[in-house]
């Protein structure tokens, strides 16, 4: 068994190789965020050409269903009901455009979903946030035991309080 960057399980890994491994940890964080903003935004994409296709499929059925649909229902109603024509045309009409609202209100409700999902701005925040601490980020060293600079030579001593500083 061994640790993530290679070395064996227990066996204590320089500060240099923490920070390494941490700043590969966080990259491949922000890849993953980065990832997961394309996949929210593609959503919200489908989402809005959904809303688009409901609102041209709703002026589609009121342009080329009016003739038709017009006089066949007004004969229809006149047929039924012995009304004057121009009523019965009317009526044909007002159940033309009651069916395009029907539509139009779907397109309104697939738009209202696009327009409140806010996944792509927590995922920038988010980002925003690892980029700040990445910037921050600096390795601390161990503080050295006073019983074990006694043993050693001024010169690492020396060495170890550049190093700490």
């Amino acid at each position: 068994m061994s640790a993530p960057d290679g070395s064996p399980v227990g066996a204590e890994r320089s500060i240099g190789q923490l920070f390494a491994s941490a700043t590969t940890d966080l990259s491949a964080l922000v890849h993953d965020e980065i990832a997961l903003a394309k996949a929210q935004l593609k959503q919200d994409v489908k989402r809005g050409a959904t809303s688009g296709g409901a609102f041209s499929l709703a002026g589609a059925v009121l342009v080329f269903s009016l003739p038709m649909l017009n006089f066949a229902l007004a004969y229809g109603i006149r047929t039924w009901s012995d009304w004057n024509l121009a009523i019965c045309f009317l009526l044909s009409f007002a159940a033309n455009v009651l069916v395009a609202v029907v539509l139009a209100l779907i397109g309104v409700v697939f738009a209202k979903k696009a327009k409140k999902s806010k996944s792509p701005q927590k995922v920038a925040s988010s980002m925003k946030e690892t980029a700040g601490v990445l910037q921050n980020a600096k390795p601390h060293p161990r503080p050295v035991p006073a019983a074990e600079l006694e043993d050693r030579a001024p010169a690492a001593i020396e060495a170890v309080a550049r190093s700490s500083s």
